[in-house]
């Protein structure tokens, strides 16, 4: 399972761990990543993602779901957050 957030493909970052003596050695900054279940109002239906704990904050902050997968770019979703966008997507045009 990849440490990448399903919905802004933020992932690990490097850096160095530096000592009392400034010393450094490489080192990993993993992303707090959650498993979270959000509901999509246009679908009417729950899904299962692992996103990042700022995602969800501005999963809420834009209004939901829908609203977040509408503004967010293809490229940064994965390929489930991409198909639920899609999803979306004709079902509000056929509405």
């Amino acid at each position: 399972m990849s440490r990448v957030c399903e919905l802004t493909g933020k992932g690990p970052m490097t850096g160095n761990m530096v000592s009392h003596a400034n010393n450094k050695s490489r080192r990993r900054f993993l992303p707090n990543l959650n498993e979270v279940t959000l509901l999509s109002d246009v679908l009417g239906r729950s899904f299962n993602l692992r996103i990042s704990a700022a995602a969800l904050r501005t999963v809420d902050h834009r209004g939901g779901l829908d609203a977040f997968l509408a503004k967010s770019k293809d490229d940064e979703l994965s390929s489930s957050a991409l198909k639920i966008k899609r999803e979306i997507e004709k079902a509000q045009a056929a509405v």
